[in-house]
């Protein structure tokens, strides 16, 4: 099957070969099911045969257990024997053990290399998405993104943004003239949400050096396709942001690949696990983009897999592109189980030998109802599918083997250190500090215009008497009420200043204490 992957044995005792179509690869795909019927397995090994076919692979380690790609399988783990049995049944003879060439990646920069976007690649669409803001919020931050783009300011990371904020909100006035009106509260509440986003960790998502995607398109020297794994069990914690960022993933893939039609094989498949995330209380103009993304990406070559635990979580637009599907067991406890997994079965193309609707309830686990994209793209019929057992291990590789795989890659070295260029954040500051030099400046001669009239006055006094003025009593007099004039003035403004206020907190306390 060198145009196929195979992806197990169908049919009567499981003796007729199944497999996903290269050719189609790129007409996306689903696997559903419920949890522990056994889709994690599933996408091994499609990431295993995608790989041995020279396809770079994308995909998130939700449970950390993908991370085995890395490493061959053992003849030693408990499952060995049945591994082997189920590679008989499904006359699977080439079956044998191998690892993937793998790069480990991490937003966090703990369990891979650093994976870095700027601000103003991420765009105020997907930013609003992921800070949760209003409709009048996302306002705010689309004029934050002209204004940056106007006044030449790079967004690069979160100061960088909340230093334009900060201007903004100093220079509503002007601003609310040509773009509407720009309120405080909005520009706190977006404040207030990036400051949560930081400490969520979201600021190291934020930075330079970005991912360059070509970093995610590379094969080894045997031509093998690289799976390059994002860790997420830690990314899972802060769901709105693993979802924001892979759908930026593929924003950027969609926007910056060429047209390659329908080539032989994808130029890289992507795996989006716990896909509910991505839509759960999503606005229609984001699901508009996925579903455009969806769409059009296929023609870049790039095939995209959801993996959700029922196709009910995918829109049914998107549910609509998804060709290739692998639907492991549902169950049905309450009436919407039952909806849903009638209106799963529906979308299959009905096969004769068995009811579709019953046999997703009677699958077991590592067994699975497929059906593929065949000739000129149209869906083939389900079969009921036993699916072949992985050449990788299964569940996670130890940290000092982590810690071996990251150390030889390729990538090492070249996100680990954080850059922090002139960007707006810096251009901000150095404008304010010139604006408060020359402040001073200006605070100065006027200081000294205030002055130079008295200092004329004496002068004309002093040639109106045509004496000379030596030690007199109105000099005398004159110094007097200068000097008193000028230490007026100083405690005035010290009793202004944050001394004088302390002092008479100080009193007024004193007073109450003894009241």
């Amino acid at each position: 099957m060198t145009d196929k992957i195979f992806v197990g044995g169908g049919g009567k005792d499981y003796a007729h070969p199944q497999g996903l179509n290269l050719k189609y690869a790129n007409r996306h795909g689903l696997i559903a099911g419920a949890t522990g019927t056994g889709k994690t397995v599933t996408l091994q090994i499609l990431a295993e045969g995608f790989s041995e076919a020279g396809v770079p692979v994308f995909l998130a380690d939700v449970k950390g257990d993908l991370s085995g790609l890395a490493k061959p399988g053992s003849e030693t783990h408990k499952l060995h024997d049945a591994f082997m049995s189920r590679a008989r049944t499904i006359g699977f003879s080439d079956y044998h053990y191998a690892a993937c060439p793998v790069t480990f990646w991490d937003l966090f920069g703990e369990q891979g290399h650093p994976v870095r976007t700027t601000v103003t690649e991420m765009g105020p669409l997907l930013l609003s998405r992921l800070l949760e803001l209003s409709e009048a919020q996302e306002g705010i931050l689309n004029i934050a993104f002209r204004v940056a783009d106007e006044e030449g300011l790079p967004l690069l990371d979160l100061k960088d943004l909340q230093s334009l904020l900060v201007w903004i909100g100093e220079n509503r006035a002007q601003l609310s003239l040509r773009y509407g009106n720009v309120s405080t509260a909005s520009i706190g509440a977006i404040q207030r949400r990036l400051l949560v986003l930081e400490n969520q960790g979201g600021n190291n998502l934020f930075g330079e050096p970005a991912l360059e995607l070509a970093d995610l398109m590379r094969t080894d020297d045997a031509g093998r396709g690289m799976v390059n794994i994002l860790a997420s069990d830690k990314l899972m914690g802060s769901p709105r942001l693993y979802a924001t960022f892979l759908l930026w993933l593929l924003s950027e893939l969609f926007e910056e690949l060429p047209e390659v039609g329908d080539p032989d094989k994808p130029k890289l498949v992507f795996f989006f696990d716990e896909a509910h995330l991505l839509f759960d209380d999503a606005p229609k103009v984001l699901v508009d983009k996925v579903e455009q993304v969806a769409r059009l990406i296929r023609s870049k070559g790039v095939g995209v897999y959801f993996i959700s635990q029922n196709p009910a979580d995918i829109p049914e637009d998107i549910l609509g592109q998804l060709g290739n599907r692998v639907q492991h067991a549902l169950r049905a406890f309450t009436a919407r189980d039952r909806r849903n997994l009638r209106l799963a079965a529906e979308t299959y193309r009905e096969n004769p030998a068995f009811d579709t609707e019953t046999a997703i309830r009677e699958v077991g686990v590592g067994e699975a109802l497929t059906s593929m994209l065949e000739k000129k793209g149209v869906p083939g019929m389900v079969e009921r599918t036993l699916i072949r057992p992985p050449g990788s291990q299964l569940g996670p590789i130890t940290t000092a083997e982590r810690q071996d795989v990251m150390s030889a890659s390729p990538m090492a070295g070249k996100y680990d250190t954080l850059l922090d260029r002139n960007s707006a954040f810096e251009i901000l500051r150095a404008r304010a500090e010139e604006a408060a030099q020359e402040a001073e400046a200006a605070e100065r001669a006027e200081e000294i215009e205030r002055h130079t009239p008295a200092e004329r006055e004496y002068s004309s006094a002093r040639r109106y008497s045509g004496t000379r003025v030596g030690r007199s009593t109105s000099r005398t007099t004159k110094r007097k009420d200068t000097f008193a004039s000028a230490m007026s003035d100083a405690v005035i403004k010290e009793l202004k200043g944050t001394t004088g206020r302390r002092i008479v907190r100080g009193i007024l306390g004193g007073l109450f204490r003894n009241r």
